[in-house]
């Protein structure tokens, strides 16, 4: 009996000695965060008038610069997003409407640093002229 109560205590005591493992994500304190922009939305711009882009809900990967997946994720409706990644070189690449030239938009390189949030803009050309 003694002997299963030692080993019981030592398992326990093991086990609160060891590292904790959590989500990745919940352990970074570093990432990108921004909000993605569609326009123009005006069919004709003219001087004077305001005309500014607008929120756009999508959905965007996060690659490596050697284009290696790293996530997928979801703005939400204002067009706005925030995810946890390690310090590094990336690329956001828009999801964009397969078959359809419009809206399109650029990949947009960046760069998270330690226990820092990239701020970036994703900006959807809504094709109107």
């Amino acid at each position: 009996m003694k002997i299963r109560v030692a080993l019981c205590l030592f398992v326990l005591l093991v086990s609160a000695c060891a590292p904790q493992v959590d989500t990745p994500s919940a352990l970074l304190p570093s990432g990108v965060k921004g909000q993605a922009l569609i326009g123009p939305m005006c069919p004709v711009i003219q001087e004077g008038i305001e005309c500014p882009d607008q929120p756009y809900q999508t959905t965007i990967t996060v690659l490596t610069l050697d284009g290696q997946e790293v996530m997928r994720f979801d703005t939400d409706a204002e067009g706005k997003f925030q995810v946890n990644l390690p310090p590094g070189d990336y690329i956001l690449h828009p999801d964009l409407p397969a078959g359809r030239p419009i809206p399109s938009a650029a990949d947009v390189p960046f760069t998270v640093l330690l226990n820092e949030f990239t701020n970036v803009i994703v900006t959807f050309d809504s094709g109107i002229r």
